[in-house]
């Protein structure tokens, strides 16, 4: 196994400036623009706690430190289903400056390339570089068509509370598809993955509600740690307008356009 790539969020996410850590305007620092920051951060760690639990389910040994995750890794059951326990301890597990505690409840009702197959991560007294994250990832294989495998992403009663004590509720349901990498099942690195279609709610302890929509399929790379290309609409508060990840260039950068036809570059 290999170690997972995580370091894109090492600066911004823990410093939790968000939007960007840099920016081409102060109007891109509004209040609600902390929002998308929150949803891109969101997704970025249900992604990496998602690819963690590919890893350890396809073939991390069970009660063993698993050096590739930075974590010790127990598992439950000889059949399926089976329960893995991600245990990154109270004091933390650090892995490319990531800091990692609490543990991951992993339950795979069925080897994950099996249609109708579901990956279930529970976090417990989980935090990422002093992010304390809760709810629920299940990801269900959806495939109708071999050579096109699919999943249903689904984040129940998530929670993301900030370094300052912002809390960010957050739900969501989306549609991803393998779309390289086919061949080699037992193999990630390889893997590109698109998501066609889905919704992200999020709403802040203020009230304040945003939506973000795939408006263009997005595209990621497992070698990569960023989304490369794609849209997303979104909608809520002040806020109005897409975010574009660009022409499928392994980089941080995106950019915010509103409805009026104003655009910020902006970097994770």
């Amino acid at each position: 196994m290999k170690k997972i790539a995580i370091s894109f969020l090492t600066l911004c996410a823990t410093a939790l400036t968000y939007i960007s850590c840099s920016s081409d305007s102060d109007t891109a620092t509004q209040t609600d623009t902390t929002v998308i920051g929150a949803s891109i951060t969101i997704d970025a760690i249900n992604q990496m706690d998602i690819n963690t639990g590919l890893i350890v389910t396809t073939g991390s040994p069970a009660g063993k430190s698993a050096a590739a995750i930075c974590a010790t890794v127990t598992v439950e059951g000889q059949s399926y289903p089976k329960v893995y326990l991600v245990d990154y301890g109270t004091a933390g597990c650090t892995d490319n400056q990531i800091v990692r505690k609490g543990k991951l409840k992993i339950t795979l009702s069925e080897p994950i390339i099996n249609t109708g197959s579901k990956l279930t991560i529970e976090r417990i007294d989980y935090s990422f570089n002093g992010i304390k994250l809760e709810g629920t990832i299940e990801y269900t294989n959806t495939t109708t068509v071999p050579t096109i495998p699919q999943w249903s992403r689904k984040v129940s009663n998530g929670k993301f509370t900030d370094l300052e004590g912002r809390v960010y509720l957050n739900s969501g349901i989306h549609t991803v598809r393998q779309t390289a990498g086919v061949d080699t099942p037992y193999v990630l690195e390889d893997n590109v993955y698109e998501m066609t279609e889905g919704t992200h709610n999020i709403t802040t302890e203020k009230g304040t509600k945003l939506t973000l929509t795939v408006q263009q399929t997005l595209v990621k790379k497992y070698s990569c740690n960023f989304i490369s290309q794609g849209k997303l609409k979104i909608e809520g508060g002040l806020l109005k307008g897409v975010i574009d990840y660009g022409d499928n260039e392994c980089d941080n950068k995106f950019t915010y356009t509103n409805d009026s036809g104003v655009s910020y570059n902006l970097n994770l």
